[in-house]
């Protein structure tokens, strides 16, 4: 008990490591089809085809959306952060639509607060929130828990499936170190099933024989 001590020789408990869920593309694509509105569409379109934060979304702006160079600039990320992601095709002719269909164009943000999207702030990120639980119910998937970071999640794992690199991901997550990406390594079934078994290298005698029990 007099013994000294160091507070850097305590022992801290280790962090348990819990893979994050990750739907596959056929369920995102049940998820989208599945909104309750034509705006909680666009808006679970948006955050799967960025993988950005809710709030990363809610905060878009018009002038963030460049269809000349086909990226949409993320302003402010975490750690105060600008970075660019791709802008898909298929989201820009889903904007495009998502405009023609607004009364009120807005003159700063991309999705304007309140009902009528004419508010001169933002959608907040409870509308996000409640997208995805109402599109989850709608379709048939509310037992995956799903939160818009399961898209985000849903996003770096299938293109990590799709071949993109670890490094790649990493940037056009906002992710500060490499390490923070690895943890798709974990939920990619592509490099899960091109990884072997050792136990496929052995030469086990009897193999393909049944075995009797003494």
């Amino acid at each position: 008990l007099k013994r000294g001590w160091s507070i850097a020789e305590t022992p801290y408990p280790k962090k348990i490591l819990r893979l994050p869920q990750v739907l596959s593309q056929e369920e995102v694509a049940r998820l989208i089809d599945a909104a309750k509105f034509p705006f909680h569409r666009i808006l679970l379109m948006t955050l799967y085809a960025t993988g950005a934060r809710r709030a990363e979304v809610a905060h878009l702006k018009i002038s963030d959306i460049d269809s000349q160079r086909m990226v949409i600039h993320i302003r402010g990320g975490k750690g105060r952060k600008d970075r660019d992601v791709m802008l898909s095709p298929k989201l820009l002719d889903a904007l495009r639509v998502y405009w023609r269909g607004l009364r009120h164009k807005p003159t700063h943000w991309l999705f304007p607060g309140n009902r009528w999207h004419t508010a001169s702030y933002p959608v907040t990120t409870k509308v996000l929130w409640t997208a995805c639980q109402n599109a989850a119910e709608r379709a048939g998937l509310e037992h995956k828990h799903i939160h818009p970071h399961t898209l985000r999640h849903c996003f770096a794992t299938h293109l990590l499936e799709a071949g993109a690199d670890l490094r790649t991901i990493q940037m056009l997550l906002g992710h500060r170190d490499l390490e923070e990406t690895t943890i798709y390594l974990h939920l990619s079934r592509r490099h899960l099933s091109a990884t072997g078994s050792p136990l496929d290298a052995l030469t086990i005698r009897g193999e393909g024989e049944q075995t009797q029990s003494a």
